[in-house]
């Protein structure tokens, strides 16, 4: 994907976010996120998105710890979480190609992280919003941006020391998005999964479905769509791969 398609991406649910959060009202249990109020969804992500923005604004070329969490509540905490969005997609829609700043994945350049991980950042928090509505609703999730979406997590984040999906013997999960034909390997064992994007070898268990579902499955958001072979590796897979705020 092209870093303006991410920023449309972003831009888009952060909206779609907002006006949720809005329809549920602050108090309102976000069921994705156990123990999280509509309030603490916003306070994360509107902080997500300033940090992330210093970054693209400001060039800083070295980590540098988020501010606290906002105490703001009610329409000023909304107030506030839309500001911060619509600054961070202004900052990356005016970035130069050549942004020199700290990035924590791989990426083809700084600005090209940057678009994306916060597009996949808000998108999935976009989800956790509309679960907390009084209707849940869903707005999809297209394909080609979920596969993407999918690489980023098992190639990047769970290709990091950091990573907690280790199993104590070698095993090989596989997973696969149905409508589109794609497919990742993933070889566990007590090192942090290598992950390669084929079918090569026998798999110890799959999980399979729509692009979409897969996606949100791996974010642990949504049970498997389908799950063949060992589900031990699933149950790893959900009690360790959450991505911890660091």
């Amino acid at each position: 994907m092209e870093i303006a398609e991410y920023v449309q991406v972003l831009d888009r649910e952060g909206r779609l976010l907002a006006h949720a959060a809005e329809e549920s009202g602050p108090g309102a249990t976000v069921s994705t996120c156990p123990g999280w109020q509509v309030r603490d969804l916003l306070r994360h992500i509107g902080m997500t998105h300033r940090w992330a923005m210093a970054y693209v604004a400001e060039g800083h070329t070295a980590y540098r710890p988020a501010e606290d969490l906002p105490e703001l509540d009610g329409d000023e905490l909304l107030d506030w979480f839309r500001t911060g969005h619509a600054s961070l997609v202004d900052a990356l829609g005016a970035a130069p190609a050549d942004l020199k700043c700290w990035t924590f994945l791989p990426a083809p350049s700084p600005l090209a992280f940057w678009a994306r991980r916060q597009a996949h950042e808000t998108t999935v928090h976009r989800v956790d919003a509309e679960s907390a509505r009084p209707v849940t609703g869903h707005v999809a999730i297209s394909p080609p941006f979920a596969v993407d979406g999918i690489d980023e997590l098992l190639r990047g984040f769970h290709a990091r020391r950091h990573s907690r999906v280790r199993t104590e013997k070698p095993a090989v999960l596989r997973v696969r998005t149905t409508d589109t034909g794609d497919v990742w390997t993933v070889r566990l064992s007590q090192d942090p999964p290598v992950t390669t994007r084929d079918a090569e070898g026998e798999a110890d268990c799959e999980m399979s479905g729509p692009a979409a579902r897969v996606y949100l499955s791996l974010w642990n958001r949504l049970p498997v769509p389908r799950l063949d072979g060992d589900p031990g590796l699933a149950r790893v897979w959900r009690e360790t791969s959450a991505v911890t705020w660091r």
